[in-house]
């Protein structure tokens, strides 16, 4: 891998975890009747496989998103349930200059490319795995960069 100096982006902060499960009815009952947090919105995918509540905690750019992901077929893939910890977002200042300049590098992303995710950033994953074409990978986790909007690059950055 190259130098920092050299490294056209910077990671601003965490914007999300997402955990799966079979049924989000005992994820709600932790993170939202006993933890307090927010629901703030509600995503459903067929080709992602998934039914989502959006949940939040902080406030402005230290706003936290928490997914809690059942699938909508669990026999389906992906399996957002198979790994309770789905992924972790983190925040990126400028994500095509990330995403052109990780695969540069060798990082392995997941099929899709740079898209709008549930809450309406334009998102991208690094893949779990590693190949012989990509040897750098998430090493088992599924990572998802998230492009800040402004608020938060000002803030954060």
């Amino acid at each position: 891998m190259s130098t920092q100096a050299t490294r056209p982006f910077k990671v601003l902060g965490i914007q999300q975890i997402a955990i799966g499960a079979l049924s989000k009815d005992k994820l709600r009952q932790l993170w939202v009747d006993a933890l307090g947090l927010q629901v703030t919105g509600h995503f459903r995918s067929e080709r992602e496989n998934v039914d989502e509540d959006i949940l939040s905690m902080g406030q402005g750019p230290y706003k936290v998103e928490v997914d809690l992901m059942q699938p909508i077929d669990p026999e389906g893939k992906p399996a957002v349930h198979a790994t309770p910890l789905n992924h972790v977002g983190l925040w990126i200042d400028d994500l095509p200059k990330a995403v052109e300049w990780l695969s540069s590098q060798g990082v392995r992303f997941a099929p899709g490319g740079i898209r709008k995710g549930a809450a309406g950033h334009d998102i991208c994953f690094l893949h779990p795995k590693a190949n012989d074409e990509f040897p750098i990978s998430g090493e088992g986790v599924l990572i998802e960069l998230v492009q800040a909007p402004p608020e938060v690059i000002a803030a954060l950055g």
